[in-house]
């Protein structure tokens, strides 16, 4: 984790005596992986941290910020200050300002070396910073069109670029299918350690197991031809072309960190792949099946999940066709986030915290199930204002690192999911 920061400091001051003072802010900041750059250096790419370092700086702030917005290259405005040297009052003042010509941003109060909050507040700004650019260089395929059913999660490739700056490439499903016919049923390999250590079989037979290893194979190939960081698949025509799920292949692309979504769902896809550079972990992608408002219970369910997530597994069929390779995974019970973005240009968000407490078994449901216990209000606002039909589990209470993460990238749009009401909830 490193960051630029841009120490500003009054003419008025001594620079021998400031640097001295301010020398334990300077060794927090570095100790965070802070790179110092001089005042009079070209600002670097990016989003720098402000030193404020004194007062009396407020006009070569807001100087430096309009020239980034002129530039069309402005983000947050990020203030670092201190107790001393009038530093915080030049702090309020410049956030004031950047306010009033609609920016955002956020001041720090440091308090030296030991101030371990404001420090880990700084740390995770940092993440977020650093996921968001990384998804903006992510390039993401769709393979076949989103599924018709999505009316509200297909957005155009043209969304996802303006708003998240990633690359979206429309593909074939043709060409997926022609490399599946170069993997019909391979023999063996390392993907057939699953089948040896899934808890049951169900219907599926070692024939059709192989078959789902191919199509892995063949997306694969398709990602790696296409450079591709992410996917999202239209698998039910998949599905009825091959008899057979893309579920498996889904699964064993995003345990090696090409994160791999279904029926073209679009927000689902770009959340997964946010989380995954916010997090280092996958999330779970499924529908909502179930829901209890009195009780806070959400029930989710999908035929296919990231097998790092679980703690055991079976092999069975597809839910809704019966044919294939669909998961039955278990989760470890403990915390999860649940999110969802949607809007026409993606530009909302909706997120609980809860705990997983129940793997379920129902046949009338996809393979994998898990019952999710929430704050009874968030139930009531899913029902009220959805954004779309899937939710993403992720594991692990995430949602203030992905609040402020959405916060960075777009202002305070989101809406928190807990009962808050929308008050207060992004920093």
């Amino acid at each position: 984790m490193s960051f630029t920061y841009l120490s500003i400091a009054s003419p008025l001051h001594d620079p021998k005596a400031l640097s001295a003072a301010l020398a334990d802010y300077e060794q927090a900041l570095k100790a965070l992986g802070g790179r110092p750059q001089s005042a009079l250096e070209p600002e670097p790419e990016g989003c720098p941290f402000y030193f404020i370092q004194t007062g009396g700086v407020e006009n070569d702030v807001i100087r430096r910020y309009r020239s980034h917005v002129q530039q069309g290259t402005a983000g947050p405005v990020l203030l670092v200050a201190h107790p001393g040297h009038n530093a915080l009052s030049a702090a309020l003042e410049i956030l004031a300002q950047v306010k009033q010509e609609g920016g955002m941003g956020r001041i720090y109060l440091l308090r030296g070396q030991e101030d371990e909050a404001v420090l880990a507040d700084m740390a995770q700004t940092i993440r977020c910073l650093e996921a968001n650019q990384k998804l903006s260089q992510d390039r993401i395929g769709r393979i076949g069109a989103s599924s018709d059913w999505l009316v509200a999660s297909s957005q155009r490739s043209d969304v996802v670029t303006r708003r998240f700056g990633a690359r979206m490439l429309e593909l074939p499903l043709e060409e997926l299918q022609a490399h599946i016919a170069r993997h019909v049923r391979p023999e063996d390999g390392p993907e057939f350690a699953i089948w040896q250590k899934a808890t049951a079989h169900g219907a599926v037979s070692r024939e059709t197991f192989a078959h789902a290893v191919g199509i892995a194979r063949a997306l694969r190939e398709v990602a790696r031809f296409h450079r591709l960081s992410a996917l999202t698949l239209r698998c039910f025509d998949l599905l009825r072309q091959e008899q057979n799920t893309g579920c498996l292949a889904l699964s064993l692309l995003s345990d090696e960190g090409l994160t791999a979504g279904c029926e073209g769902d679009i927000p689902s896809i770009v959340l997964l792949r946010w989380l995954w550079h916010l997090t280092g972990r996958t999330a779970w992608m499924a529908n909502p099946a179930d829901m209890d408002a009195r009780r806070g219970d959400i029930l989710l369910a999908h035929c296919t999940v990231p097998l790092g997530m679980l703690e055991r597994y079976g092999l069975q069929t597809h839910f809704e066709s019966g044919l294939g390779v669909g998961l039955s995974g278990q989760f470890p019970m403990g915390p999860v986030t649940l999110l969802r973005i949607g809007g026409a240009e993606m530009d909302q968000w909706w997120g609980v915290e809860g705990s997983l407490v129940e793997n379920g078994h129902d046949a009338r449901r996809c393979r994998t199930q898990a019952r999710i216990q929430v704050p009874a209000p968030a139930v009531c606002e899913l029902l009220d204002a959805p954004l779309g039909n899937h939710l993403v589990m992720a594991p692990g209470h995430v949602k203030r690192l992905f609040r402020e993460a959405f916060h960075l990238l777009d202002g305070p749009k989101g809406r928190c999911g807990d009962g808050e009401g929308g008050v207060g909830c992004l920093p």
